[in-house]
């Protein structure tokens, strides 16, 4: 860590966390064990995020695609999520960290639903760091949505066709005030983003490790970080 540059941290890091199931198979374990594990690491990843001092951090939760999986693995997964807000409330409240959600989180058991509810409701005035799940999420679904919201403010009048650009459709996506990733991480091996934040990753600096997410701890996560740092970012522009 002391060997990180602090003007050059990320302002905003997203992660694909995935690996639980090979993980568990790789164990002998059932799958459901690899999610129980890897709730390990999202701790780590929140604690070192906030350590460092870097104010967003968004993770990969619950796709849209993930309701296809068994229900006794989703019902699981439900079950791993409440478990995990009851238990880091009190952490967050004392750190300074703010929960919220993005994703078609009306999908959600009610249970779950109401302990984000009040999760997020109790956070609301931190102001340390701001730690987003997403759940129920798809980059194409939140397109989609924001299209249809401002398609409803042409229909209602609020606005006429010439006027959307990029800053209304940005206004308009499920959180508008959520920077754009700096550092997107994805563990496991995979090399694809899996519809995750695809309007915001335009600019979006990648890291792909074959880390599996449960054995993705604090040293790989700087790691990763180092490796941002060397890079540079043109954001489309060219540079002797």
């Amino acid at each position: 860590m002391a060997d990180l540059k602090e003007e050059k941290l990320p302002t905003h890091v997203a992660i694909i966390m995935d690996g639980n199931g090979r993980w568990a198979k790789q164990h002998g374990l059932r799958r459901v064990k690899g999610h129980e594990k890897g709730a390990d690491s999202v701790r780590e990843v929140v604690k070192v995020t906030r350590e460092l001092g870097i104010p967003w951090l968004t993770l990969y939760a619950f796709s849209e695609e993930n309701w296809k999986r068994p229900e006794y693995e989703i019902n699981t997964l439900m079950k791993l999520l409440e478990q995990f807000l009851k238990k880091e409330l009190h952490e967050m409240c004392d750190k300074g960290i703010r929960l919220r959600c993005i994703g078609r989180i009306y999908k959600l058991p009610a249970s779950t639903r109401r302990m984000l509810d009040k999760a997020i409701q109790q956070t609301s005035n931190n102001r340390d760091m701001t730690l987003t799940l997403a759940l129920s999420y798809g980059g194409r679904q939140e397109i989609l949505d924001t299209v249809k919201r401002v398609v409803r403010l042409v229909e209602t009048g609020k606005c006429r066709s010439e006027e959307i650009d990029e800053n209304l459709f940005c206004q308009n996506l499920y959180l508008p005030d959520l920077p754009d990733p700096d550092l997107l991480i994805r563990t496991s091996g995979e090399y694809r983003i899996s519809n995750f934040l695809l309007w915001q990753s335009a600019y979006t600096e990648f890291y792909f490790t074959p880390t599996l997410w449960p054995d993705f701890g604090r040293e790989e996560y700087l790691a990763a970080i180092a490796e941002f740092q060397k890079r540079e970012r043109r954001f489309g522009a060219a540079f002797d």
